[in-house]
């Protein structure tokens, strides 16, 4: 394997690979639902999650009645148009991330936020389970003001609600999206190409208290 080792650390400007300048090859449109991957209709919002291995973490959204479209990506690094292995490398600075296009009209961005809480565990840190490295960091990268300022809000809950069951702080990266590199065509809804690929999504169990939504079912 081209890197073998993974820094437990995000890479400076100086020690982070190069990247490119023009975006690597992928999808059109979803293999799902036939939409365009990178189309945001007027009228609806989108906002860039990560929540470990980006294969299972796409499919909780995609799921979600409101999600008009996803798309997987890397986002939070310096890299430009990074590929997969250079991502898995954590010379790049980027999570594993999944943008979502949702009609704020049918699903609120607190339903979205509960899935995204509930989906996972965001107290792990550089990891998420048995996936270790940089690249399974917790985070969420906004597009808007108001975004980030109800972002904040329900993690400040969803602690509150970690903390009475006895789990630890919240690690997850809350900020402005500053850019979202799209992965390659494999890897946009895999689990809709692959059904008995790897799926690595699993919550805390500990509900987050913020409306509308469902808990997926983590034992998938």
């Amino acid at each position: 394997m081209l890197f073998s080792r993974k820094p437990a650390a995000l890479p400076t400007r100086e020690t982070a690979l190069p990247g490119r300048l023009d975006a690597i090859a992928t999808a059109e449109t979803h293999f799902v639902n036939g939409r365009n991957l990178f189309e945001t209709p007027e009228g609806m919002q989108e906002i860039v999650l990560a929540l470990g291995c980006f294969w299972g973490a796409e499919r909780v959204f995609w799921e979600a009645a409101g999600v008009y479209v996803t798309q997987v990506g890397y986002a939070g690094g310096i890299t430009e148009n990074p590929t997969y292995e250079e991502a898995c490398s954590g010379l790049t600075g980027h999570t594993e991330a999944v943008r979502v296009v949702f009609d704020p009209q049918v699903v609120e961005l607190d339903a979205i936020l509960k899935l995204f809480w509930e989906s996972h565990d965001p107290t792990q840190g550089m990891r998420q389970g048995n996936d270790t490295g940089t690249q399974y960091r917790s985070a969420i990268y906004t597009t808007s003001e108001a975004q980030l300022a109800r972002v904040r809000e329900s993690a400040s809950a969803y602690q509150m609600a970690l903390k009475s069951s006895g789990r630890g702080d919240i690690t997850t990266e809350i900020r402005p999206l500053e850019a979202f590199y799209h992965a390659e065509d494999y890897h946009q809804q895999y689990l809709a190409k692959n059904p008995s690929g790897y799926c690595g999504i699993g919550g805390t169990g500990v509900v987050c208290p913020l409306p509308g939504a469902f808990a997926p079912d983590n034992g998938r």
